[in-house]
């Protein structure tokens, strides 16, 4: 479809700056395990989530035991898993994973899975050829190279410029490095439970779960209640959280999470959280200012604007290449994207040439322009699903469209109005 630049001016009522806009990528809502387009696949409790070079996304889909697959499109596959739990080294569908969790993807386009429920990592190649890169399998943390080495339910995983992987080492309390050679040694921790900060084995950590990393090498991990960072050297501290349950948006350890999960950066060094308890994707900027980035706090399943939208126990978070957020939804079985659409708000409701009705609708959408213009229906990915010239007041059956948010932009004064398809 044709792609239109989004530079919007509209009323301040009808959105806000910076908005955050959340649809679902893909995921019928309902337990399954079916490929296919958008919304008519299914996953069960999907969990970690990553993307590659080529804007592809991948979820572990816990429930499933298998690692999916989604383009850039929405299109879902199988990419490796029987469906069945195991630990079976093979290819593609012949593999078995048990209760993956944890994805990432080199530069290469080999993905690493925290096998959780195996206690292994195990790696795909972009050939879907799974093997067993270090863990034996048994309950542990005893560090050595590839299947000599142990762990103890591995979580989140993630990798760094140089091709070392981190694991969030969740029963151990412990954040494990593995090299290239599959030389598995622990990072940080002291293997107790606890909040200590400190340097590497000094410091100690509460159930760590997701992990990701920064441009400049610094580690972010979630745990119970709290963000931990870890620079390059091994210096843990708590970056945001009281290391009590809450929501309060704060700076540092003012602010509060309830059962944090996925990390991610982005290209300006801001962190993305999912707040699983909360029900909420929160933001921390570099300074460690906690924001409620998008979430009412309601757990269900609803697409929509910043916090009038909602999620159902966030679990995974990925970024692409475009800033847009992925979010692995683990209650509601879906894959929710969330995309940030700046607007430049103006005092223009004089000049205003375009009126929307009913907003919601489902079905028919009354257009009014007070001079003949022609407008222009676009969805939040840019692309213009429909063009029509509108002389007057014209109605347009909008009954086709998926459901969530657009936006519609008359050519006379380019300016645009949200609405959404219920």
């Amino acid at each position: 479809m044709k792609k239109t630049l989004l530079t919007i001016t509209i009323l301040a009522t009808a959105l806000l700056n910076n908005a955050q806009v959340v649809t679902t990528f893909a995921g019928s809502g309902i337990a399954g395990s079916t490929d296919g387009s958008g919304i008519t696949a299914s996953f069960i409790y999907p969990m970690g989530v990553c993307r590659d070079a080529a804007e592809n996304i991948y979820v572990a889909d816990n429930g499933n035991h298998k690692i999916r697959k989604i383009t850039s499109v929405g299109f879902v596959t199988t990419f490796a898993g029987f469906g069945s739990p195991g630990s079976t080294d093979a290819t593609g569908t012949a593999a078995k994973f048990n209760g993956p969790q944890g994805v990432c993807v080199d530069a290469a386009g080999n993905l690493y899975v925290a096998d959780t429920d195996n206690n292994k990592i195990r790696k795909i190649t972009s050939a879907g050829v799974v093997t067993t890169f270090a863990g034996s399998g048994a309950t542990g943390s005893t560090d050595g190279t590839g299947i000599g080495a142990s762990f103890y339910s591995p979580a989140g995983i993630c990798l760094d410029t140089a091709g070392n992987i981190y694991v969030a080492d969740y029963y151990n309390n412990i954040i494990r490095k593995i090299t290239s050679a599959g030389v598995v040694t622990t990072f940080a921790g002291s293997g107790a439970a606890g909040s200590t900060d400190a340097t590497g084995t000094a410091a100690s950590f509460n159930g760590p779960v997701g992990i990701c990393i920064d441009a400049t090498g610094d580690f972010y991990i979630t745990e119970l209640y709290n963000i931990r960072k870890i620079t390059s050297g091994g210096v843990v501290t708590t970056f945001a959280g009281t290391g009590s349950g809450g929501s309060t948006d704060a700076t540092g350890t003012a602010a509060s999470f309830n059962i944090p999960t996925g990390v991610c950066t982005d290209t300006a060094g801001n962190i993305y959280v999912a707040d699983q308890g909360n029900h909420k994707i929160r933001k921390i900027t570099p300074a460690g200012v906690v924001s409620t980035y998008a979430g009412s706090g309601t757990a269900s399943s609803v697409d929509g604007t910043g916090i009038s939208a909602s999620f159902y126990n966030p679990r995974g978070i990925c970024i692409d290449g475009t800033g847009s957020l992925y979010v692995a939804g683990y209650f509601d079985h879906k894959i929710r994207k969330i995309v940030a659409i700046t607007a430049t708000i103006t005092d223009i409701e004089a000049n205003i040439n375009v009126k929307v009705f009913p907003n919601p609708t489902s079905s028919i959408l009354n257009i009014e322009v007070k001079e003949q213009a022609q407008i222009s229906i676009i969805n939040v990915l840019g692309d213009v699903v429909l063009t029509q010239k509108i002389i007057g007041l014209s109605k347009i059956d909008v009954s086709n469209l998926t459901s969530g948010v657009y936006f519609i932009q008359d050519s006379k004064s380019g300016q645009a109005i949200k609405f959404i398809k219920e």
